[in-house]
């Protein structure tokens, strides 16, 4: 299935978002690593599943109904066994915001190595067309706000200077003992997703919304362990 596939797939289901398997597979075409993964119906197909996978996993809800998987109790991380996954899955459909929705499935993927959360989103502005953005994960951007914006198509200096305009830019340099991260990777996944042939310029009548959060980024990559598109 081609990207324009997955768009066309989501609106013939009148969804308003990608689901995040789709979101996941719309990345992955456009050469932003995702984490390995698969989806279940329920907790008695975990077994013929899990061989595949590599622990720790973590399983997420699939549902049209739920927009944030996490406040609906639809997120578990750090799973080492199938029974591990089979009981998170059964306890999440005993959740009242789970038990009342429709649901898709369930996502087991596996989980990123550790580094630091960074946020790249984008958004398609009525008078700018696409925007890529880019900032720390957590409270940088929750609280603080640290991030920084550029009308798509964006080049390897724009990308650049972005991450130098953050406040916390010294944190990917791995200030105060921590250890330092590829820049180069957010720069790669900058590109991709709002460079020229990046995916918010190739679905700028498509995209309204993106948000990719957390992009894990180790000294050696990054990884988009979790994706929202909402459909204009």
């Amino acid at each position: 299935m081609n990207t324009h596939d997955l768009i066309s797939a989501a609106r013939k289901q009148k969804r308003a978002a990608l689901d995040e398997l789709a979101g996941k597979q719309l990345l992955a075409a456009h050469g932003v690593a995702v984490p390995k993964s698969v989806i279940v119906p329920g907790a008695a197909e975990v077994a013929s599943a899990f061989a595949g996978l590599r622990p720790p996993l973590a399983v997420k809800v699939m549902s049209p109904d739920i927009l944030h998987k996490s406040d609906a109790g639809g997120v578990r991380v750090n799973l080492k066994t199938a029974g591990e996954v089979e009981d998170a899955i059964r306890k999440m459909m005993q959740q009242p915001a789970i038990a009342a929705a429709r649901i898709d499935g369930f996502l087991i993927e596996e989980m990123a190595p550790a580094g630091q959360e960074m946020v790249v989103g984008g958004l398609r502005d009525a008078q700018f067309g696409p925007l890529v953005m880019v900032g720390l994960g957590g409270i940088f951007v929750e609280v603080l706000a640290d991030v920084a914006f550029r009308i798509c198509p964006v080049t390897r200096l724009d990308a650049e200077e972005m991450l130098d305009e953050l406040r916390g830019a010294a944190i990917l340099k791995g200030a105060r003992g921590g250890k330092p991260v590829s820049r180069e990777a957010i720069i790669d996944t900058l590109l991709k997703v709002g460079g020229e042939n990046g995916l918010l310029m190739r679905h700028a009548d498509d995209i309204r919304e993106t948000d990719i959060n957390p992009l894990i980024v180790s000294a050696t990559g990054a990884v988009a362990v979790d994706a929202r598109f909402i459909l204009t």
